[in-house]
């Protein structure tokens, strides 16, 4: 299966821009006050579907909820009454969204998985569906220095803006990771930039031990940040696994915990946006693999039947295909690829990296090492990972030769 991907210079784009807040000591207790009420009415809006549909037969829909909304805020004038009724409704229309899903597996044969209780590390975002309707962004305009938020129920909140802003302001999400706070600006007719043509083409083979290959040859070593700290994971895990339940020091021990794996992500996301903006500097048509990453990454324990082979080399490669974040990257350039008004093609995978980049012919065998390529054919030696690259950049060509034939 293939696709294409190309954007058209000029358009207009919608957009996510995320900012980190400073809330002070009192605003920040009162978002996570907004942040727990938010929760308690997704899992009571939750419990009331099980329940009428368990006793009585009855589908409760979102429309029925948000009417019973102003009735729960007039009950609890000092609890849910103090936040945004937009918000709530927002709220609301995630577990409706849920249970679409819900209803889609279901009719598509795959497994249900019936919407869960959201436990207080599992429900970590607020969303105000409108600009102006219980929050405003820029609340105080005439400040010269400082951008503020103001939300209702936590007043005017600071904000680290470290880029401007493009597009109109549709939605504003509040969303808390670890012990930082952040807002999320989702903007319509944001311009695109669309980047001089350089000529260049490119095809990229994706790998574990370099990030990526391309077909001109370069290598991109992979960083390997959750490896780099695994050791300081392990003491920090170790740590955890000694600490009583429910204690102070065990709340701080998974706050480290999670600390760690927020760095390593923040790592990963900066390499990946490093790397995708030099491609699309430089190139006008970036072709890549169409990667199914959830089933290369699938588990192979097998069932009690039939146990599967190798289980502990898979579970190394699932890790280290993870920790590459080849998902993240090929995200990101196509975020960027559509700003830049530069072509994405990507292309089946199957056979790139055991056929002959110069006679086509494909086997097995040719595959000498890892790293090496022979072809049994005609006797072309290369880097296996720049041969793949080059299969992969020669069928986006032909793939985007026929759709213009088209």
């Amino acid at each position: 299966m293939t696709r294409q991907v190309q954007a058209t210079p000029g358009v207009t784009l919608r957009r996510s821009f995320k900012f980190l807040l400073r809330p002070t000591a009192r605003q920040a207790a009162a978002l996570a006050a907004c942040l727990e009420d938010h929760r308690t009415l997704y899992n009571a809006a939750l419990e009331h579907r099980r329940t009428a549909y368990a006793k009585a037969g009855v589908s409760v829909r979102y429309g029925d909820q948000s009417a019973d909304l102003k009735h729960i805020r007039a009950d609890d004038p000092y609890g849910q009454a103090r936040w945004s009724f937009s918000s709530q409704q927002a709220t609301l229309r995630r577990l409706d969204r849920a249970f679409t899903a819900f209803f889609t597996r279901i009719r598509q044969g795959r497994r249900p998985g019936y919407p869960r209780f959201k436990g207080r590390g599992r429900f970590d975002t607020v969303e105000w569906p409108k600009d102006g309707d219980g929050c405003r962004w820029d609340s105080q305009p005439g400040h010269p220095t400082v951008t503020f938020l103001r939300l209702q129920g936590v007043g005017h909140v600071r904000v680290h803006r470290h880029r401007r802003v493009a597009g109109t302001v549709k939605t504003i999400s509040v969303t808390r990771e670890g012990t930082r706070w952040y807002v999320v600006l989702s903007c319509d007719e944001v311009p695109g930039h669309a980047l001089p043509a350089t000529g260049a083409v490119v095809g990229i083979d994706m790998g574990v031990a370099s990030l990526l290959t391309t077909s001109d040859g370069e290598h991109l070593v992979n960083p390997g940040h959750l490896a780099a700290s695994a050791d300081r994971l392990a003491a920090a895990q170790r740590n955890l696994a000694r600490k009583q339940r429910r204690s102070q020091r065990r709340r701080k021990a998974v706050a480290r915990v999670a600390a760690l794996h927020a760095h390593v992500r923040r790592q990963r996301l900066d390499g990946a946006h490093k790397t995708a903006l030099a491609l699309i500097r430089g190139y006008d048509v970036i072709v890549h693999e169409d990667l199914r990453i959830a089933n290369l990454t699938r588990s192979a324990s097998g069932t009690v039947e039939r146990p599967g082979r190798k289980v502990a080399q898979k579970t190394g490669l699932n890790r280290s295909i993870l920790d590459a974040g080849w998902g993240v990257f090929l995200t990101i350039l196509s975020h960027k690829a559509e700003s830049a008004g530069r072509e994405l093609i990507a292309v089946n995978p199957a056979g790139t990296s055991r056929t002959c980049a110069r006679c086509r012919h494909c086997a097995a065998d040719n595959r000498v090492t890892q790293a090496e390529f022979r072809c049994t054919a005609c006797g072309h030696a290369a880097h296996a990972d720049v041969n793949a690259a080059e299969n992969i950049l020669r069928a986006g060509l032909a793939l985007r030769r026929a759709t213009e034939a088209a």
